[in-house]
């Protein structure tokens, strides 16, 4: 049994090595753990907070060479929570993100610039309510280790800020009442993908 046992735990430690060796890793983001927070101006009043739970997507990424990374994700526009459901309609609605026609955001990197230790920036295009634009996110790499609890998985944490116009994205009713400038801050979680469990969002 034990010589059976013993190719598989070499190839197993061979693999590790080589991912920590500078392949990038594949990580798919746990939806519980990740979530998109967003702050809009109401009529000079406050700022009204909404987030967003629910995104789906992966990463490529090599903690040695940020320049290989390759994110994408997928953000359902139905999930976002206003903290009231009138509030959630008015948002929802044809005049705002119409989201029976457009229900996701969609971002797809193309360039991701580390600038010094843990912080970077990931650049790529945003597709909203049907709009495509550029668009960049201030990156903080917060840790990658494995989860202390099981599965144990190997586990990626990511923090991010940005800012976008809502009418870049054609959204421009209502602009006595709500502002035009959107502040974005991103708390994500990504597990290493590992076949059939890497969909499973830890606990």
């Amino acid at each position: 049994m034990l010589c059976r046992l013993l190719p598989l735990v070499i190839l197993a430690l061979v693999t590790a090595t080589a991912a920590r060796a500078g392949e990038p890793e594949r990580f798919v983001i746990d939806p519980v753990h990740t979530r998109v927070l967003f702050a809009i101006d109401h009529a000079g009043y406050s700022k009204a907070l909404g987030t967003v739970s629910g995104s789906e997507g992966s990463l490529l990424f090599d903690s040695d060479d940020w320049s290989s990374a390759r994110l994408e994700v997928n953000v359902p526009m139905e999930r976002i929570d206003m903290g009231d459901s009138g509030w959630a309609a008015a948002i929802f609605a044809p005049r705002f993100l119409d989201v029976k026609r457009y229900p996701q955001a969609r971002f797809v990197s193309t360039n991701i610039t580390r600038k010094d230790a843990n912080r970077g920036v990931a650049c790529g295009d945003l597709t909203l309510h049907g709009v495509t634009r550029p668009f960049c996110m201030d990156l903080v790499l917060n840790k990658i280790a494995r989860y202390p609890l099981p599965p144990f998985r190997r586990t990626a944490g990511f923090s991010a800020q940005a800012q976008l116009k809502r009418s870049d994205f054609g959204m421009t009713s209502w602009k006595s009442l709500v502002g035009d400038d959107v502040e974005l801050r991103i708390e994500a979680e990504l597990v290493r993908h590992d076949g059939a469990t890497a969909s499973q969002p830890s606990k």
